[in-house]
């Protein structure tokens, strides 16, 4: 492997949103959006890179939206976090039938079609060369699959959180609403949380820079984007503890 073809990491955290397994549909699962992941996951698999996932619920639950039509938080929250254990299952097949041996590990107890969260177990199956997926978030209500990617990050020892989205960084406003947005290339966690910029929720930003763990932040409808920040390529937001300004 040539010097511009080695990763920069060892071990990474990808977070992967619900939405992003959408495609171009309002709801549920493109079996073409899991292909393509699946092939990225796997090139940089074959890498050598000790890749962990956490993935969303929102293309087919998403509890706060659910708790603000009237529903019961804490249970609008569970039925999210079943909803990831659907999009762990799907992306563990996709994985599997591209040869990359896979386990879903879920933080609620579902021993018929996941094994339970455990830290060390989790940190083995990585050792070994499977890829694992943390599915049902934390296991606890109020908590996004945001904080679940910057705790189960720390958890693992991952180097790096990489959050594949459908903008390519962060904005100092709402790209799709705001013709004059700008996009930083670097920005520390404080002010990414002074601004109140929606990268991630507060908790999650908040537990990554106590923990100096990097965020990047990029777009997931480029192809070969995850290869290119794995080798350390200029593209979407690093979020870190260096004090970038805007």
């Amino acid at each position: 492997m040539s010097l511009e073809e080695r990763p920069r990491y060892r071990r990474i955290l990808l977070k992967l949103s619900g939405e992003a397994l959408m495609g171009e549909g309002l709801y549920g699962i493109d079996p073409a959006v899991l292909v393509n992941i699946a092939e990225e996951v796997r090139e940089v698999h074959q890498m050598g890179v000790q890749i962990a996932i956490v993935i969303g619920g929102g293309n087919i639950f998403r509890g706060v939206s659910a708790a603000s039509r009237g529903m019961d938080r804490a249970t609008a929250d569970y039925m999210g976090m079943l909803a990831t254990v659907m999009n762990g299952l799907a992306l563990q097949q996709a994985l599997e039938k591209h040869g990359v041996h896979t386990r879903v590990l879920s933080a609620i107890d579902m021993k018929e079609v996941a094994e339970p969260y455990i830290r060390r177990r989790a940190i083995r199956h990585l050792e070994k060369g499977r890829v694992v997926i943390f599915a049902a978030g934390t296991g606890l209500p109020f908590f996004t699959t945001d904080t679940t990617a910057a705790l189960r990050a720390v958890e693992i020892g991952a180097e790096i959180v990489m959050k594949a989205t459908k903008v390519d960084g962060v904005y100092n406003s709402d790209p799709e609403k705001d013709p004059h947005a700008v996009k930083y290339e670097r920005i520390s966690f404080s002010d990414v949380l002074r601004k109140n910029l929606k990268v991630m929720d507060a908790t999650a930003i908040s537990l990554a820079r106590d923990q100096n763990t990097p965020i990047v932040v990029f777009s997931l409808r480029e192809k070969g984007n995850i290869k290119k920040v794995l080798l350390g390529k200029t593209i979407g937001t690093v979020v870190e503890g260096l004090g970038y300004a805007e």
